[in-house]
Parts: structure tokens; C-alpha cells; sequence
């Protein structure tokens, strides 16, 4: 499947693609001959080379709105073709496990990995064994605010209206989430614990079967990603209660955030891509070169500002460590409401 360790000239020598881009050109000639010299650097993708690229959710989720953004333009960059493989359930797990277990460890494998819910799946859940010490992060790419939405008919106008209507029947509003685990299941949870209301968690198996749920007036409301509504919000099939982000949206700039309502609850998702540990350092190096180049993309950053994903791209040790230091804060934040979760 692969055609890695082939010999390339380095990426400053190779010929710019239409957007600017150095396009990896096969040398086979020269591995043949034995003429490796010094000017010439052994990498790891050529072009025409595929790499795998699991999901963890449904398709027309959060994951797939990042996928459908970003590796057209890694593809440019890198010359290789992404495959995109759906591996729904657990709330990611099944496919972060495949990524840290059972895939090969040689840069054709990699998986969007989904923050909180790549840590708090074995930090609520002893069964899941892989660990974030199993991966190479590679880039976050998107961090998406969390968002109340409702049906276009629903009766609730406001989100005074909805927290309301919770505590006038504590447990019995149905609220959606991307499943046990995920970044709307904590923040239900966190909108209980500072409100003190309570409400009737319904898990899906990603944001869009939430999303979906929710315009066909399945649930009450699902608690989503910006960016995997923002499309619905349009077109009028959701409404917009309240967003979880810091200070109001400048492309949703009517509707408030939790906090202007006195509801200090500030949460998200993040969106990644992530590869199996000890992969090979040419294979990482190119990759994170891949994802910094979309820095300065122009074409890239216009098309996320038009799908509404907030870009926060940080790449190699920077996303590691924001792994590693979001791990330490849900392991707190479960700690405190373990109890309360499993009664």
C-alpha cells in the first residue's frame, strides 16, 4: 500500500505545485543505481502515496467537517491521497484504538483526534487501555465552541426559556450530546453542576446524528459545535440559544453566551490529527511542515472562516502539550463529578 523510504529530492529543490506548494517527485533511478549523495535527504511520502485516515465518528460530524476542510490542501502540500475511514462508536475509541494498537507505525495511518474525548475515554472508562502515550500528536487544527441548539419549532425562544423549562421538570428535557464522554456531554454536565438543574443526557455517536436529532424534534435540544451547525443555523432548520465561548461570536453576534447569563461555563472541542507513536521522524517532521504551511494559506483560512471553524493550529510539542494539559484538567474535572455521573 505504501511506497515509503523512498529516495526525493529535498523540499527545498522540488518544483512549486499551483498554489505554491513543493510537489514530491519519485527518484527511483537513483536508489537503482546506488547514487544517494549527500544533497539528497531520505523522506517519507511520495506522490501518488495514500494515507489512511480513520475517524472516529459518523460521517457529517465534526471530524468529517475538518476532514472535508483541511487534507484537500495537505494533499496539494504533501502529493499523497487521504482515505478517510469511518470507524463510528465509544466515543472515538474504537478508531484511537485501532490508531495506537493495531495500525502500522510507518506514517500511512493517522486519525483526527478529537479533544477532550481522546483523554476522557480512559480517564472514565478502565476498559479503554490505549493511552495518548501510544500517539504522536501531530497538529490541532480547529477549536470549535460548544452551542445550544433547538428545533426551528421548538417552544423555546431564549435560553432563559430552556433552563426554565429544566427547572420546572428537573430530568425530563432531553438534551443531545456527541456521546458519553465528549466535549457536549461535559459541558452538560458542567451547565448542571453551575446551575443546578438536571437533564435527561441522550448519547449519539457523533455531532451530527445529535444535529440531525435535534431538527427532527427527536430531542428537546443538543448541545453541539458551532461549526457542525453553523450550515442549519442558516438555512433556519436550528436555533441558537447560547454559545459556550468566552464573549459572543462575530459571525453569530444575537445570540449570547452562557456566561452574559450568569452560567460560567466555557467549553469546546478541539480537532487534530494524530499518528501511532514512533513513527519516523521524517514522516512526523513532513507532516507538522504540512499543517504550519496552512498558516499562511489564504485560500485555506478563507474557506474555514466560510464553514465557520475557528482555526487554532498548533503542531508537534505545542500539541502534545495541550494534550497532555487538557488530560490533567479532565482527570480533575472527573474526579469531582464521578460520583454524580454513575449514581
Amino acid at each position: 500500500m505504501t511506497k515509503l523510504a523512498k529516495n526525493k529530492l529535498p523540499m527545498n529543490k522540488l518544483p512549486m505545485n499551483k498554489r505554491g506548494a513543493r510537489v514530491a517527485i519519485l527518484m527511483p533511478g537513483l536508489l537503482a543505481a546506488g547514487l544517494l549523495s549527500a544533497g539528497l535527504a531520505q523522506a517519507e511520502y511520495s506522490a501518488g502515496d495514500e494515507i489512511q485516515v480513520l475517524q472516529g465518528f459518523k460521517a457529517g460530524g465534526g471530524s468529517d467537517a475538518l476532514a472535508q476542510l483541511t487534507q484537500p490542501f495537505l494533499s496539494e502540500e504533501l502529493g499523497v491521497d487521504f482515505v478517510n475511514q469511518y470507524l463510528p462508536g465509544a466515543t472515538g475509541a474504537i478508531a484511537w484504538t485501532r490508531l495506537a494498537k493495531q495500525s502500522q507505525a510507518d506514517g500511512t495511518v493517522i486519525s483526527i483526534t478529537n479533544t477532550p474525548m481522546l483523554m476522557t475515554n480512559y480517564i472514565m472508562n478502565d476498559s479503554i487501555t490505549y493511552s495518548v502515550d501510544e500517539l504522536t500528536p501531530i497538529a490541532n487544527v480547529v477549536t470549535d465552541p460548544g452551542i445550544i441548539v433547538v428545533p426551528a419549532e421548538s417552544p423555546y425562544q431564549t435560553v432563559e426559556d430552556f433552563l426554565a423549562a429544566a427547572e420546572e421538570s428537573p430530568g425530563a428535557i432531553t438534551v443531545g450530546n456527541s456521546g458519553v464522554g465528549g466535549d457536549d456531554f461535559f459541558s452538560t454536565i458542567l451547565i448542571e453542576q453551575a446551575t443546578g438543574l438536571t437533564f435527561q443526557k441522550v448519547p449519539f455517536q457523533g455531532d451530527g446524528p445529535s444535529a440531525t436529532a435535534a431538527m427532527g424534534g427527536q430531542i428537546d435540544a443538543s448541545f453541539n459545535n458551532l461549526g457542525n451547525v453553523y450550515g442549519h443555523i442558516e438555512a433556519g432548520s436550528l436555533r441558537a440559544l447560547a454559545v459556550f465561548s468566552a464573549e459572543r461570536l462575530e459571525m453569530l453576534p444575537d445570540v449570547p453566551t452562557m456566561k452574559e447569563k450568569g452560567v460560567d461555563v466555557v467549553a469546546g472541542s478541539s480537532r487534530g490529527y494524530s499518528a501511532p507513536a514512533d513513527i519516523p521522524e521524517e514522516a512526523r517532521e513532513q507532516l507538522i511542515a504540512a499543517f504550519e504551511s496552512l498558516k499562511d494559506n489564504d485560500e485555506f483560512k478563507q474557506t474555514a472562516q466560510d464553514r465557520a471553524l475557528n482555526l487554532d493550529i498548533q503542531t508537534g510539542d505545542d500539541y502534545t502539550q495541550m494534550i497532555k494539559d487538557m488530560e490533567a484538567q479532565y482527570e480533575k474535572i472527573w474526579e469531582e463529578v464521578k460520583d454524580q455521573v454513575n449514581e
